[in-house]
């Protein structure tokens, strides 16, 4: 990819929406494995995986054709390939396989350090720079999240195998949003998302129509489960980006990507609302230490990119 382009710093104004715009993103993320779980209910996990990314690319082929958005250049294709193979492929199949193998609890530990990993991609990556007072904020954060996971039975069914996937997810996933981000830097985050499930449509629905084709009698959806999936492809995997995208590249990868630990108290918020789980005092408590940590590293130095016009 071509050098980054130059940036300026930020306002405070335009740090705060791009801080908005990521909650935005972050608490539609957050509906994701609420409506994962009904889905798999009459899906299996990949079938699932292909699905949502052929809803989201049949989205933005009618929404890029309608716009008349033309090709990417071809130095941001290398980025938006990346983005594709994190988005698409690695993050949901590796956490679909690590989910096989052990509790959506014990990935969680390890799906804490994310918006970590996200801050250090962004600064090797495109030599973003942060503070030792955001590093603070940023590991507070997470070993909140790390402590919160280990109380729900996160220490429980540990797994070798299913923990190097989920390693696998988490590094994938970061590298995507860094990769989307300094993209969605020239060109506007919901673009980016656009063509990045619209490239991937060669093999996600083959993919899609193989799984179904060859396991047909296995499949057994009702119609609140045909939802979830369709919930899956509209939001998560798509408009969820178009938001995410724009605040990272308005507050800065590093810094926007900090807004992501909310979103394992927002989808205890959703499992609660949907699925009847419970929302504990702990959950309460570590989502206010979160959200005390995400205020911290957003005051350790101010932004530095703005991102273009939609």
């Amino acid at each position: 990819m071509a050098a980054s382009p130059s940036v300026a710093p930020a306002t405070g104004a335009v740090l705060r929406s791009g801080l908005v715009w990521a909650f935005v993103g972050v608490l539609l993320f957050s509906m994701s494995v609420p409506m994962t779980k009904v889905a798999v209910g009459g899906f299996d996990p990949f079938f699932t995986a292909a699905g949502r990314a052929v809803i989201a690319g049949a989205l933005a082929l009618v929404l890029l054709g309608i716009r008349r958005v033309p090709f990417p250049e071809r130095r941001h294709l290398k980025p938006l390939l990346f983005t594709m193979l994190g988005a698409v492929f690695g993050w949901p199949i590796l956490i679909a396989l690590a989910l096989q193998r052990t509790t959506s609890a014990h990935v969680a530990v390890i799906a804490a350090f994310m918006p970590l990993t996200t801050a250090l991609f962004a600064v090797l990556r495109h030599r973003e720079r942060v503070s030792g007072q955001f590093w603070l904020a940023a590991c507070a954060g997470t070993a909140a999240l790390v402590v919160f996971a280990l109380s729900r039975g996160g220490a429980d069914g540990a797994d070798l195998t299913a923990d190097l996937l989920v390693v696998g997810a988490v590094l994938a996933s970061s590298w995507c949003y860094v990769e989307g981000a300094a993209v969605s830097r020239e060109v506007p985050g919901w673009q980016v998302i656009s063509w990045v499930v619209v490239l991937a449509l060669p093999v996600t629905v083959p993919w899609m129509l193989a799984l179904w084709f060859t396991a047909q009698t296995a499949y057994d959806p009702t119609g609140v489960e045909w939802l979830a999936l369709l919930g899956l492809g509209v939001s998560s995997m798509y408009l969820g980006f178009f938001a995410w995208y724009r605040g990272l590249a308005l507050a800065g990868t590093a810094r926007g990507g900090q807004v992501q630990q909310l979103q394992a108290p927002l989808t205890l918020v959703w499992s609660a609302w949907w699925l009847g789980e419970a929302v504990t005092l702990g959950t309460v408590l570590t989502a206010l230490v979160v959200i005390a940590c995400v205020v911290w590293a957003q005051r350790a130095r101010p932004a530095t990119v703005v991102a273009p016009e939609e």
